[in-house]
C-alpha cells in the first residue's frame, strides 16, 4: 500500500498479492502453450518470450493513454479546469499523496475512473455528464474513490493483470489469420490457438472481475473515511445510477472500453463492480460507526 491517509486494507492487499500470482502463473502457461502451438522450436521460444514482453511494456508504460483515448478524455490544466483542480488539489494535500494528471471527457455519462502504472504516473478523469449532475461535494466523494484506487495501487495491479487477457484475446483473433497446418504434434493450429485463447481469457477474466469488485468496495470505504461523509458519496452513487439507466446506449457504449476502470458500472453477472445496493450498504454501516465514534 502506498503511504498515504487513505485507510489501509489487508483483504485488498491479500487478493491483489493472490491475483497478481495467478495471473502471473496462467501467463507462464499461456506462453508455454505458444511454444507448444509453434512446435516447440527455439524460434517458438523466441516467439513467445518477444510477445509477452513487447506486450507487457506496452500495456505497463501506455495504459494511461490508451484509457483516455477509450473514455474519449484529455489532459486538461488548471487554468482549463480551476474548479476541478481545486477539489483534486484539496483532497491530495489531505490524503498526503502526490497529485494525479487530471484530465476531461465531453460525455454525457456520469463517470469517473483512475489508471497509471503507478501513483507517480496517473491520471484521474471526470465526465462532463459528471459534474453536471452531482453537487461539488459529491463530485469530491467521488474524486477521494478515484484517488483511493491509485493510493492503493490497485490501478498497477489491474494494468499488469488486463495484460493475460489481451494476449489471449490476440490469440482467439489470431487463428482467423493463421494458415492451415499443424504443429509437430499434428494437432491443427488453427484450433489450438482458438482453445488456449478462449481458456486463459475465460480464467484471466474472472481473476479480474474478482478483484475488481471488491476494489470498489475498498476504494468506497477509504474514500468515506478520508472524506467523513459516506451519505455524500452514497448520494452520488444513486444519482449516477439514475441517471445512467436513462442514458441511451450509443452513449454508453462510448466508454465501455474502460468499464473496469470507472467508478459506476450497471450491474450485471460479469459486471466489475458491486451491486449498488451492496455499495450502499456498507456505506450505510460505515456512517453508523462514525456517529457511535462521535
Amino acid at each position: 500500500m502506498a503511504p498515504t491517509r487513505f485507510t489501509k486494507d489487508a483483504g485488498l492487499s491479500a487478493r491483489m498479492g493472490l491475483t497478481m500470482f495467478l495471473n502471473g502463473l496462467i501467463y507462464v502457461v499461456l506462453i508455454a502453450a505458444i511454444w507448444w502451438i509453434l512446435g516447440g522450436s527455439t524460434g517458438g521460444v523466441v516467439i513467445a518470450v518477444l510477445l509477452s514482453v513487447g506486450i507487457f511494456w506496452f500495456q505497463w508504460y501506455f495504459s494511461d493513454k490508451v484509457a483516455i483515448k477509450a473514455m474519449g478524455a484529455r489532459v486538461v490544466s488548471p487554468q482549463q479546469a480551476p474548479e476541478l483542480h481545486s477539489l483534486v488539489d484539496r483532497l491530495c494535500q489531505q490524503a498526503d499523496m502526490p497529485k494525479p494528471q487530471v484530465a476531461f471527457a465531453d460525455t454525457r455519462v456520469p463517470n469517473a475512473f483512475a489508471t497509471g502504472r503507478s501513483p507517480a504516473h496517473s491520471v484521474i478523469a471526470v465526465t462532463r455528464g459528471l459534474l453536471d449532475e452531482l453537487e461539488p461535494k459529491e463530485v469530491e466523494a467521488v474524486l477521494a474513490h478515484e484517488l483511493s484506487h491509485v493510493a492503493h495501487r490497485d490501478v498497477t495491479v489491474m494494468t499488469v493483470a488486463g495484460v493475460t487477457g489481451i494476449v489471449a484475446s490476440l490469440m482467439m483473433r489470431s487463428f482467423l489469420f493463421a494458415r492451415g497446418g499443424r504443429n509437430n504434434n499434428g494437432v491443427p493450429i488453427q484450433l489450438l490457438l482458438m482453445l488456449v485463447g478462449v481458456v486463459v481469457y475465460a480464467l484471466s477474466f474472472l481473476l479480474i472481475r474478482v478483484l475488481s469488485r471488491y476494489r470498489e468496495l475498498a476504494a468506497d470505504r477509504a474514500a468515506a473515511l478520508l472524506t467523513g461523509s459516506p451519505s455524500t458519496l452514497a448520494s452520488a452513487l444513486v444519482k449516477i445510477s439514475g441517471q445512467t439507466q436513462k442514458m441511451p446506449q450509443q452513449d454508453l457504449r462510448q466508454t465501455a472500453g474502460a468499464s473496469h476502470l470507472a467508478f459506476f458500472n450497471v450491474g450485471s453477472l460479469f459486471s466489475t463492480h458491486p451491486s449498488l445496493e451492496k455499495r450502499l450498504a456498507q456505506l450505510d454501516k460505515i456512517s453508523n460507526q462514525l456517529s457511535t465514534e462521535l
